[in-house]
């Protein structure tokens, strides 16, 4: 029987939580138009015939996955604009499946929170500057995605989205990060090693799942696109699938 098959779908948050450094704002995803635009990526998706569908959901809280999947499909729960509901659940539902694999891990890191500190680092040693110029110019270029994407679809979003360049582009703010300490104390570097952790952690999680012959889509914030994939191809875990060429962008 052949290896499993892994499509990996980066995805905005949709519903726009504003708990990151820099933020996309993202306009309502619940009107008509968007909605319909949703159904029409998720019928693309749907296409590739997954027989798994992973989310960014932590993974000792699948009963509560299980439990908002079962309120969707009896029509006991209203979709919110998360992403997670939007295109995860609705497509699950829409293919059949019995269960969403919930796959997240985002516990604190090991040791003293302020060896992670970067922002704090650089307030402390004269920094200050640098880092507000990192995140006003990391702003204003999601600010400038944002105002194109008033101009597209939710397809064209998605394919944009998951090309190789921008999720390469999504990485390099990592290395900017990194920079940030000193050969006695380098918080940045340590900050963005937990993250790599982070991201083996979803991967070791995805693992769990994959199976022979097993064709799984894995929806994820597109900030984690870049490692998983890199982490799925150099393991020789599965196959990668290319979303783009199930995503309706016209």
């Amino acid at each position: 029987m052949p290896g499993p098959q892994i499509m990996l779908v980066g995805s905005h948050h949709l519903a726009n939580n504003n708990r990151d450094l820099i933020n996309l704002p993202i306009e309502d995803v619940l009107t008509p138009g968007r909605q319909q635009e949703i159904e029409q990526l998720v019928d693309g998706l749907a296409e590739w015939r997954p027989t798994r569908i992973a989310i960014e959901w932590a993974r000792t809280n699948q009963s509560g996955l299980d439990r908002r999947y079962a309120d969707y499909l009896s029509g006991e729960l209203s979709l919110t604009a998360n992403e997670r509901d939007q295109i995860g659940l609705r497509l699950a539902k829409k293919l059949g499946h019995r269960q969403v694999y919930a796959i997240d891990w985002n516990e604190s890191a090991p040791g003293d929170p302020g060896q992670y500190d970067f922002i704090a680092w650089a307030n402390q040693h004269g920094q200050e500057d640098r880092f507000g110029a990192f995140v006003r110019d990391g702003q204003a270029e999601a600010d400038r995605i944002a105002g194109r994407m008033r101009e597209q679809s939710v397809g064209q979003w998605y394919s944009d989205l998951n090309s190789p360049e921008a999720r390469e582009q999504a990485h390099r703010p990592y290395f900017e990060i990194a920079s940030f300490g000193s050969d006695g104390a380098n918080p940045g570097a340590a900050w963005v090693g937990a993250w790599y952790a982070r991201n083996l952690r979803i991967f070791n999680n995805l693992r769990e799942v994959l199976g022979p012959g097993e064709r799984v889509l894995v929806l994820y914030g597109s900030g984690h696109a870049y490692l998983l994939e890199r982490f799925i191809k150099e393991s020789g875990a599965g196959v990668t699938i290319d979303a783009r060429d199930y995503i309706q962008d016209d």
